[in-house]
């Protein structure tokens, strides 16, 4: 790629283009799977792959990434649950900080003992201020993190705590309900975070149709993350590609 992948996704913000991310988890996912699903991921323009999990219990993630890259020329982003879940094979590395919660081995511990497999990894990193919206049910982050959710009505608190991962320097924020949660970030928190941060906002977890994929995008939304709704159905993802990429067609027409 001749652009970094953090390049990529602020000029796609300043364009007011939003952007599609499919998130695979290499659990739920084998080497058969990707050569199917990357052609659906190519027809409905998906901007980026996302590869983790917050417990990934397989031994073939690497190999799943190499088998994704041979499969698209999509930017391969890894979103690891844990210093493990890292290979050279990716484009770029969100590196995780847990600021919405308190505990330290995840906001900045895990951070020390990873640095240097990270750094010889050779991976573009970006950090990112990684926040736990509460979805309604108990997910994996929230078990393994070891951290209580921001509740889903407090705006304030998921402002306060992305504009703090912003001041701090974090490239990106990530606000995520959670593999399986019951309910998606409501609009109205994304929509207050959106406004009072400069940059690019990525939102995941309880996405599971086109039409709520819309709306997160609509509300702020500059990446719609989608991972458990396409593992039932993988022709999901055109629809949901078609109906985030619908919004930043909306935002230009209204200029």
């Amino acid at each position: 790629m001749s652009y970094t992948v953090h390049n990529i996704i602020d000029s796609r913000k300043k364009q007011q283009k939003k952007s599609f991310a499919v998130l695979i988890d290499p659990d739920k996912t084998g080497a058969d799977q990707v050569e199917d699903l990357m052609p659906i991921c190519r027809e409905a323009e998906v901007d980026f792959i996302f590869v983790g999990g917050s417990l990934v219990v397989s031994e073939h993630m690497e190999t799943l990434v190499q088998q994704i890259k041979r499969e698209t020329d999509l930017p391969v982003v890894l979103f690891p649950g844990s210093p493990s879940q890292v290979t050279p094979y990716a484009d770029a590395l969100l590196y995780l900080s847990l600021i919405s919660g308190r505990n330290p081995e995840l906001l900045i511990g895990q951070h020390v003992i990873s640095a240097p497999q990270v750094r010889k990894s050779g991976l573009e990193i970006m950090s990112t201020g990684y926040m736990v919206i509460d979805g309604g049910a108990p997910t994996t982050v929230s078990y393994i993190s070891n951290a209580s959710p921001i509740p889903a009505d407090k705006n304030e608190i998921a402002v306060c705590t992305a504009m703090a991962g912003e001041m701090l320097g974090m490239k990106l924020i990530y606000m995520d309900a959670g593999s399986g949660a019951k309910n998606p970030i409501t609009e109205s928190m994304i929509q207050s975070v959106s406004k009072h941060i400069s940059i690019p906002l990525i939102v995941g977890g309880g996405i599971r149709d086109a039409e709520r994929a819309y709306r997160t995008a609509k509300a702020g939304a500059d990446i719609v993350v989608v991972g458990n709704a396409f593992e039932k159905d993988p022709f999901l993802i055109t629809e949901i590609g078609k109906a985030v990429h619908s919004v930043s067609q909306v935002a230009i027409n209204d200029l």
